[in-house]
């Protein structure tokens, strides 16, 4: 039975990363992961997408700018407070913070799942490199 019961304020893992902060607030097995995620205005994550994550964001504060890929082209969009977006697995994406933004994010179970594309649109690829398959951790 109490497996039944409601967890509350669990022991939360912090980490640093260069554009900021990933906090891992719940990992539900198999099915989602909770993160609040802090990043500081100006830092950017890589022009990647996941082999088997999908992710969901929701703005909390600040601005973020969206670079994602339509028809060959990078595209870019602004999300504000309360907007939110889902990154479906195989999606290439990349989010800027404008300003100090803090998002909550829910995705599926799946770390250390990129795949870099900088270098396919003539950009300097910085930060962490692709990982192999083999590497991706299903928590």
């Amino acid at each position: 039975m109490k497996d039944l019961l409601p967890r509350f304020n669990n022991v939360e893992q912090r980490l640093l990363r260069s554009w900021g902060e990933e906090i891992l607030l719940e990992v539900v097995s198999s099915y989602y992961t909770l993160k609040k995620l802090r990043i500081k205005k100006g830092k950017k994550g890589g022009l990647q997408y996941h082999r088997k994550k999908d992710e969901c964001s929701y703005v909390v504060e600040g601005s973020l700018l969206i670079r994602y890929i339509e028809e060959g082209e990078i595209k870019e969009r602004v999300l504000k407070e309360g907007e939110y977006i889902r990154f479906p697995t195989g999606c290439i994406h990349q989010e800027e913070a404008l300003e100090d933004v803090v998002l909550i994010e829910v995705s599926t179970p799946f770390m250390n799942d990129r795949v870099r594309v900088e270098k396919s649109f003539g950009i300097v690829e910085t930060g962490l490199p692709t990982t192999q398959e083999d590497d991706i951790i299903r928590l």
